[in-house]
């Protein structure tokens, strides 16, 4: 998927989803986190063109929880290495997997929103599209849950 700022890498062939299976279980699980029906992708990922940082670092994208950010500085202490905030960030940028492997739960260290390969309004979209999904989903857990209150002591 390319936002409408990118451009496709050279070599890449434009494929109908249904052409391939897991090209088919992207779409569906794309369509389905945009509608507010998943939190998670299930997907098998080819990173073999990326190197063994840009990995470890876009698969720890995937272990940030929906509907919250990290900062770079904190996502770089994570993985160890607290000095590499800007390491991060370049990985960020070359991430194919932008909603997959969600970079856009990165921000700044003050919580601004910095780069984002489909911009900053798009960031922020995507930001507002999961707190509105999380908390819609708390408050369906909540309303779901059953009302008690504290036994009265019987009289005797």
């Amino acid at each position: 998927m390319l936002f409408e700022c990118e451009r496709a890498p050279d070599g890449a062939a434009e494929v109908a989803p249904d052409a391939d299976p897991v090209l088919a279980a992207a779409a569906t699980q794309l369509r389905e986190w945009f509608a507010g029906e998943r939190t998670a992708f299930d997907l098998p990922l080819d990173l073999g063109a990326a190197t063994a940082f840009q990995r470890r670092e876009w698969l720890a994208l995937a272990e940030i929880p929906y509907g919250e950010t990290r900062s770079y500085g904190e996502q770089a202490r994570r993985l160890g290495i607290p000095r590499a905030a800007r390491a991060v960030g370049a990985a960020n940028g070359r991430n194919p997997l932008s909603i997959v492997l969600p970079c856009h739960r990165l921000v700044g260290a003050d919580g601004a929103l910095t780069g984002f390969s489909g911009g900053l309004d798009v960031k922020r979209a995507l930001l507002d599209h999961e707190a509105a999904t999380a908390a819609a989903r708390a408050a369906s857990a909540g309303s779901a849950r059953t009302r008690t209150s504290r036994a009265r002591p019987r009289r005797t």
